[in-house]
């Protein structure tokens, strides 16, 4: 149990932090499972309409320090590879 004041006040906001955190984690795996589903559909449309959401939602994920850049940068690049892919 938190002793100090500050200590006390880093443990509520931990509780916070961990809701939000959890929120947009499930938010962009959501959008991914998404996205995969439209690319194994062979649906053009959708897969851009999709990947663009993710990707959005990706780089507020980087914004507000959920994700690593570098991580969504790897990402992005994948969900990249499938929307521009050459047929």
């Amino acid at each position: 149990m938190a002793n100090t004041k500050s200590a006390i006040k880093a443990a509520r906001k931990a509780v916070r932090f961990t809701l939000r955190n959890k929120a947009i984690k499930t938010r962009l795996k959501s959008l991914h499972k998404k996205f995969d589903a439209a690319v194994k559909a062979k649906d053009a449309a959708a897969a851009k309409a999709a990947g663009s959401a993710y990707v959005s939602a990706m780089d507020r994920a980087v914004k507000s320090g959920v994700v690593h850049r570098n991580a969504a940068s790897h990402a992005k690049a994948g969900a990249a590879k499938h929307i521009f892919a050459k047929k």
